[in-house]
Order: C-alpha cells, then structure tokens, then sequence
C-alpha cells in the first residue's frame, strides 16, 4: 500500500463532495462540501495545499469518483466529469488525478445516512461528502486487495 494522503472527490452538478484518507491509506472520512461552480477548482486547489501542509510529497493522488451506468459504459456526466478532472489535473499538477468508477455510491452514501437516522436537510447537507468517502473507502480497499493505484490516471488538459 502506498503512503500518503488521498483526496477523493464527488462532483456533482451542484456540489463537490470532498473526503480525505490518513497518511497510511486505511481510512477515509468526510472533509466539505464545495459549491460547483465559479471558484470550485481554486477551492480543491487550496484543500490540496491544507493537506499538504508544506510537504509537497503528503497528497499521493485527488481520486474523483467517474459515473458510469450500471453497464459500465459512459454517457454525458462522465464526459463532464473528465473534462472537469482534466482541468483539476492542470490546477493541482504535480499531483496526480485519477478517475474511479462511481457507480451507486450516491444511493450507497443515502441508504448509510438514512440508516444512521440522517434524514431531509440534514441527510442532503451531508450526502455529497458521504459519498466521496465511499469513492475513496472503495478505491483505498480496492488498491489493498490488488497492490495497484485504483482507477485511470488523468492528464493534464490545456
């Protein structure tokens, strides 16, 4: 298992749900949701930086969660969301994006916060976050079980 910090992200057309791993990779927990939008990049830039805190080698990688159908294939939100992470690519370079498939992590984060009594507002102030902790949870597990960084590495757009 690598060491170091991992972002992951949510983005969705309205808000960004932020989570953020301990340095050892174990654990994925909530951070914030951004509003998309004007300044959404400069905001994931500065989280990067705070996780950072003046170590450049800190953040090994921002995992954003790709929304897949249940089939795999990809329709117009993934083609949204590696636009938007290609520009994120080019906002926090050097550290790596990578693309992670989603799929029901949204209904996943849902039934988690219904179960745990979270309901109306309060579940929606929290879903986003929820669910980018279950994008980075799965892809944490996921690179456990195989020894290799999860998802697709994306490049930089200009």
């Amino acid at each position: 298992m690598r060491q170091g910090v991992r972002l992951g992200l949510d983005p969705g057309d309205a808000r960004i749900g932020v989570a953020r791993s301990d340095p050892s990779g174990l654990l994925a927990t909530p951070v914030e949701t951004v509003k998309r939008g004007r300044g959404d990049l400069a905001r994931i830039a500065e989280l990067v930086a705070e996780e950072q805190d003046g170590d450049p080698e800190r953040v090994l990688e921002v995992v954003v969660g790709l929304p897949r159908s249940l089939s795999g294939g990809e329709g117009p939100a993934a083609a949204k969301v590696r636009e938007w992470a290609g520009r994120l690519a080019r906002v926090i370079a050097p550290v790596p994006v990578r693309l992670a498939d989603e799929r029901l992590t949204t209904v996943s984060a849902e039934a988690m916060l219904r179960d745990r009594g979270r309901l109306g507002a309060k579940r929606r102030a929290v879903v986003d976050q929820a669910a980018a902790v279950v994008i980075l949870q799965h892809a944490l597990d996921t690179e456990r079980a195989s020894g290799t960084a999860p998802g697709e590495i994306i490049e930089e757009s200009t």
